[in-house]
């Protein structure tokens, strides 16, 4: 089932909203800033064992305790900021996630400087199929597995499928030309 049909599935009013928002304005669209690209990919790590619902409700307060996602300012957490992630209710406080986002931060750094944007060194490899999109993940990126970076590419416009193409978004996002279009 797509994201599409999950949603007119939905019981709640208020979670059918919330899913409808991310569903509607986000998932599938193209993302041009480094911050919201890596932003991205912090709350699909987070999401590892969760529901999507979970992080979406936390969304602002991932946002907050990663300073709004600034890549060059979570690259120079100090042990101080791991441990004030620990312990905010507002993100998911799981040691693994969180050393992930600092070190992935600063993989990205480096990257930025190699290719001069994080959306440069994905432009630069693509086309890939999902199981080469994971390996490279893998091979540069922390706790980033099959489900992650299908989901984080997918959702960036990387890899088709985030809509089925009877929903008005797919149309919509189809106009802004995502990266799976360009085969």
């Amino acid at each position: 089932m797509s994201y599409c049909y999950a949603i007119e599935a939905m019981q709640s009013e208020e979670r059918k909203a919330l899913h409808k928002k991310y569903h509607d304005d986000h998932y599938g669209f193209p993302i041009h800033n480094d911050d919201e690209l890596f932003g991205r990919l912090i709350m699909e790590i987070n999401q590892a064992g969760l529901s999507w619902e979970t992080i979406l409700k936390k969304e602002e307060g991932f946002r907050k305790a990663y300073s709004n996602f600034n890549i060059e300012k979570i690259a120079t957490y100090t042990e101080k900021d791991r441990e004030r992630l620990l312990n905010d209710a507002g993100v998911i406080r799981n040691k693994l996630k969180v050393n992930a986002a600092i070190e992935n931060a600063k993989t990205i750094v480096g990257l930025q400087k190699e290719f001069g944007s994080f959306e440069k060194w994905l432009e630069h490899h693509h086309p890939k199929t999902k199981e080469e999109w994971v390996k490279l993940f893998k091979k540069t990126f922390k706790f980033t597995g099959g489900e992650i970076v299908g989901e984080f590419l997918m959702s960036i416009g990387y890899l088709r499928g985030a809509h089925s193409e009877n929903c008005p978004v797919h149309r919509q996002i189809i106009k802004q030309k995502p990266m799976w279009t360009k085969q």
